[in-house]
């Protein structure tokens, strides 16, 4: 890290995610031997990375809390232009990379679309780039790691928590090693994630859409029977059917979509699966 952050006490917290080659969590060990400042957290199994820092977040004890990834393409060494904004009052500072590696077409579609969503499901501010690389504040945090669903989407729970937040440019390393795990897979489950958590307006929408169609289904069934009476050649008996199966499925929708809000709720309210299970913890004696 920069030289200008040595003011600041701090703890490393390194988790394993269930990694399948067996060594990850004996090299995390071998560092809390060795550094007292570092803390080791092993999963029962992969619960993917937003689970994996949750976990994290449950053992930190700062004031502020950093989250970068462990595939060198952090720039950790520039960690003192995000704590710049937090001294001047924003309460969630996240990295933002001007020039980034070379990524495939489904890894910028599910960014953007990621971006999209955040906008308009959570209020994410206008502008505002979520990363995997930020700092915030203790109580948010804390609100954070309050959030019992087992499906955690962090950008949403930190902007549930504060809007006052901003973004700092910082470099994007090249990849040590390996290549990204965000799969077609993962980056859907991300997004499913953000898009039930946080809000019900994909109900409403369904809502909305059950209405539209059961008035288009009786407005149609009006000019059948307007055109009829005014003498007008209609294929009665097939319109009927249309308009009669428009109506009854638009209504349909629409009770569908009020059912959907209520259980969305209790689903959001209820949902005890957990976002993690810890296997093994360990620290420096010395901490």
């Amino acid at each position: 890290m920069n030289n200008s952050m040595n003011k600041y006490d701090y703890e490393i917290i390194l988790v394993n995610d269930g990694s399948p080659d067996g060594t990850t969590y004996d090299a995390i060990l071998e560092l809390v031997k060795t550094e007292k400042y570092i803390k080791g957290v092993n999963l029962a199994r992969n619960f993917g990375q937003p689970s994996a820092v949750m976990a994290a977040l449950n053992q930190a004890t700062g004031d502020y809390v950093v989250c970068g990834d462990d595939d060198g393409q952090t720039p950790f060494n520039e960690l003192d232009k995000l704590f710049q904004k937090i001294e001047e009052g924003y309460d969630l500072v996240e990295a933002k990379y001007a020039v980034r590696e070379k990524r495939s077409l489904f890894r910028k579609l599910g960014t953007v679309l990621n971006e999209s969503m955040a906008t308009w499901l959570i209020a994410k501010p206008h502008g505002l780039e979520l990363t995997t690389y930020w700092v915030t504040r203790r109580f948010v945090v804390d609100q954070m790691i309050s959030y019992p669903n087992s499906f955690p989407y962090l950008g949403g729970l930190m902007l549930r928590a504060t809007q006052n937040a901003c973004n700092v440019n910082v470099t994007h390393r090249e990849r040590l090693s390996g290549k990204s795990g965000y799969s077609l897979k993962k980056m859907i489950e991300l997004w499913l994630n953000g898009f039930t958590s946080f809000s019900i307006k994909p109900l409403r929408i369904a809502t909305w859409v059950g209405i539209i169609i059961a008035a288009g289904g009786f407005l149609y069934g009006l000019a059948i029977i307007i055109m009829k009476l005014a003498g007008a050649a209609v294929n009665a008996g097939y319109s009927s059917i249309m308009a009669v199966n428009l109506f009854m499925f638009g209504v349909l929708l629409c009770f569908m979509g009020l059912i959907g809000e209520y259980v969305g709720r209790i689903y959001i309210s209820l949902n005890n699966a957990p976002q993690f299970v810890i296997k093994d913890y360990q620290e420096s004696d010395e901490m």
